[in-house]
Formats: structure tokens, sequence, C-alpha cells
């Protein structure tokens, strides 16, 4: 099949080629735009184009069903019948898989199953590059350096079964990351934005905020590792709170292996984790925030299935007005623990009930700390989900309201549950980029979060 084969075409035609009791089969087709820039000058820009098409076999045996997967890029017309042919020997080399489930049915077509792909192009940053220019412009006024890259991809998937499913979603997804730098590379600021399209974000908004950000690095004060009251904004809170989605898997949880655990047996599902209204929540149409409204699973773990292709998705709260709502649960894993079926959506959303702007939290704060984000996040402890960290890009000293001066990096040991059950503030509610996890969950709405006492447990070098 050639290039040039429709996406819904190809789909077609591998469950034509299927023999197998059951077959899914999967076609991503995408396209990125991206620019680049150091030292306040676009260095490169490109446009990138890609297919992958991924075939679940399903086999019936006597002792159950078994699933075999196999994913390739730009797959032709000599090698669709061959990725067939290997996932159906994939699933009958196999054993029985254990989340094996019935392929879902029943779920209506979408209309434009059979158009041509979303695409973008260079033309996403047609307002955004002539300001991005102007800000360039100003920065060198100034004495700054900006870096930094802007991305914008176009992924349209395909989703075919055996069973009569013929589903498509078209996924935008851009990203904006920018680091301004004083000339001796002594101070160094970060901003990122998440967008569908780079019309709502203004260059020069950001650059205003870096260039204010480099001036409170001017006084430099050093603090010692301890426990400090600290504003974490909607970033870092976003990267903690995907961490804690990522294992909140209902399976796990009820098997005695993560915080969601109940010492004893089952889990904390009903269980409140903060005094404040926090509401945790995931929904398909959530403006702005859009994601795949069923579940696109290229693989089986702990908390997916590729049984589950398919399966529409609803809003979910995984955590309600402070209490433990739901997890992460596949057909297979709600059946052995009885929890409802909730599978993973492709956002997340913490509404905290302020309305207070980051900079009107730091303007009531006594004395504390200031974050710009977090960096180099792992799991120490799974069973209390103690993570640690860097700082990275700036932290400030607050002194009565206002921004004093920046102190050195630190790295933390927190446990994003534990900091749900103590944060005694949350502002206003709004669109964010995780710096760590920027590269695999763009589509977060967060607040700032006051923590009382949050744990720095050593001081870092880094800039």
């Amino acid at each position: 099949m050639s290039r040039t084969a429709k996406p819904y075409e190809i789909v077609e035609r591998a469950l034509e080629l299927s023999t197998a009791d059951g077959c899914v089969v999967i076609a991503d087709e995408s396209s990125s735009a991206n620019l680049r820039w150091a030292g306040n000058a676009l260095t490169t820009n490109g446009v990138t184009r890609g297919r992958t098409l991924t075939v679940i076999a399903t086999v019936d045996g006597t002792e159950g069903t078994a699933s075999g997967v196999v994913s390739r890029s730009a797959v032709t017309s000599d090698d669709l019948e061959p990725l067939v042919r290997a996932a159906e020997a994939a699933a009958r080399g196999a054993g029985p898989a254990e989340d094996a489930q019935p392929l879902v049915t029943g779920v209506p077509a979408s209309p434009d199953f059979t158009d041509a792909p979303a695409e973008t192009s260079s033309s996403v940053f047609t307002d955004f590059a002539p300001a991005l220019g102007e800000a360039f412009a100003r920065a060198r006024a100034g004495g700054r350096e900006l870096y930094g890259f802007a991305n914008h991809e176009m992924t349209s998937t395909y989703l075919g079964t055996s069973t009569g499913l013929r589903l498509r979603h078209d996924q935008p997804n851009g990203t904006l990351e920018i680091n301004a730098k004083s000339p001796d590379r002594s101070r160094s600021a970060w901003a990122g934005h998440s967008t569908r399209d780079f019309k709502d974000v203004d260059p020069a908004a950001v650059d205003a905020e870096l260039a204010k950000r480099l001036g409170w690095a001017e006084r430099r004060i050093d603090l010692p590792a301890g426990r400090y009251e600290t504003l974490l904004p909607p970033t870092a809170v976003a990267d903690l709170l995907i961490y804690q989605l990522w294992s909140s898997a209902a399976r796990d949880a009820a098997e005695g292996r993560t915080v969601f655990s109940r010492p004893g047996g089952g889990t904390r599902v009903g269980e409140t984790l903060s005094e404040l209204p926090l509401t945790l929540r995931s929904d398909p149409n959530e403006p702005g925030l859009e994601s795949a409204p069923f579940v696109v699973a290229h693989s089986s773990g702990d908390d997916s299935s590729v049984f589950d292709n398919g399966l529409p998705l609803a809003p979910t709260d995984w955590v309600r007005e402070g209490r433990l709502e739901r997890l992460v649960a596949t057909r297979h894993s709600a059946g052995l623990t009885g929890l409802p079926v909730a599978p993973a959506i492709g956002n997340l959303i913490l509404d905290g009930g302020g309305e207070r702007s980051l900079e009107e939290m730091v303007a009531s704060t006594g004395r504390g700390l200031l974050l710009t984000c977090l960096w180099y996040i792992r799991e120490v402890d799974p069973a209390t989900l103690l993570l640690t960290g860097l700082t990275r890009d700036g932290v400030y000293l607050v002194e009565n309201g206002e921004v004093v001066g920046e102190v050195n990096n630190f790295r933390f040991n927190e446990s994003p549950v534990d900091l749900l059950s103590r944060a005694a503030e949350a502002g206003r509610t709004e669109k964010t980029l995780p710096r760590e996890w920027g590269d695999w969950f763009t589509r977060a709405a967060m607040p700032a979060l006051r923590i009382p006492d949050f744990n720095m447990s050593s001081v870092s070098q880094g800039v």
C-alpha cells in the first residue's frame, strides 16, 4: 500500500487480511512543525510527517484468549500482510492474556472516519513567529538572551476492529518552552506553555515575565536545607499530580503495592486525601484540553488493556472534594478489584475552588519560597509515593509579600499525596505545561498550591 493511501484504507485492508479470531488496527498519522532559537536568534525550523500502524490480533484457545501486538512505522503495501501475520503469530505463540475481554462493540462510527488526516504546517506559527522576533529585540535591548523551542503536532488516529468499530480522533498538541539567561549565564529563568494552535501564546508577555524573574535573581541569598512555606506554581503541581495519576492503577492498589493500598487489604477509595475542596479530574471534552473520547491502547499494562480499544470515555473525578473517588481501572482490573471501570484519559485538571492568582498568593506570604519548576523527578518509595527531584531555573525568597531575591536550588523529597493533605491554599486553576513530563503529557490545568512545610532535603548546586 502506497504512502498516498488513506489511513482508513490501511485499517480496512489490515482487517480484511486478518485470519485471527479478533483484530484491532490503529493507524496514527502524524505531522509536526517546529521552531528553535538560541541567543535571541532563530536557529532551525522544520516540518516532519510520519505514519505508524499497530495491529493487535486475538486468538481464542481452550485455556483463554491470547493477544499479539506488532507496531511498525512507514508501512507500505509490501509490509502490510507480513505485519498482520506477525501479530497473529505473536498471539498464537503467547499464553492466554490475563486481561482478555471481549472486544468492544456498539460504538457509533466517527462520521469523519474516511476523511483525510488533519495536518499541521509552518503556517501554525504565522502570528507567533513575528511576535517572537519582537521579543528577541526587546530581550537584546534588555541585556538578556532567549533560548527555546516551539513545537506543534497533529496526530490523526484511526481505530478499526473486527467487531465493527470505526473511530477517528484528531489531536493537536503544541508546546512552547523559553529560557532567559543573563549574558554571564549566572541567572536563568524558564517559562512554558501548552497550546492547541499557538493563537493563545503571547511571546511579549512571556518575555516580560522572564525579565522580571531575572531581575529578582540579581540579589542572591543562600539558604540551608529545611522545611519552608512554599508556593508551588501550576507547572510544578502538574508534574507531581501527573505522577500520582500514573501511580493510581486499581489493581496495584488492591494488591497492596501503592500509596492507594489500604493497610490490611483493599484500596483507599473513599478516604479523604485533603481538607481543601480539591477535585482532580479528567474530561475528554474539557475546553482547550480536549483529548481522545475513546480508549486508544497500543499495548497492555497495569493501567491499560488492548482489549478496551474503542471503549467510550466519560468525565471522571479521581479525587472529588478532597475524597479519593476513582483509581485507574480497565475492564479486567475493575472485575478483579470490584471498582468501577475508569480508563485513563489524556488530560488532568485540579480544581481547588480558589480565585487568587499566583501573584496574589505571593502578596499574602509573610516569608516563604516561590518555585519556578521541578526537574528530574524520580520515585523513592511506591508505598508512600515519595518522590525526589530538583528545583530549577529560579527559587525566590518572598518576605512580607514581595520577592526579595533568588536563593540556591534544592533537592526535595515529597509525596504528592501528602502534599494534598497538607496544602493550606489552592489558587486559581489555569492551563499549564508540566516541565518534567511535557514530552509525554501536556494537557493539564492546575492551581498554585501553598504548602506550609515543603521538604527541601538538601542544597543543589544546579542553576
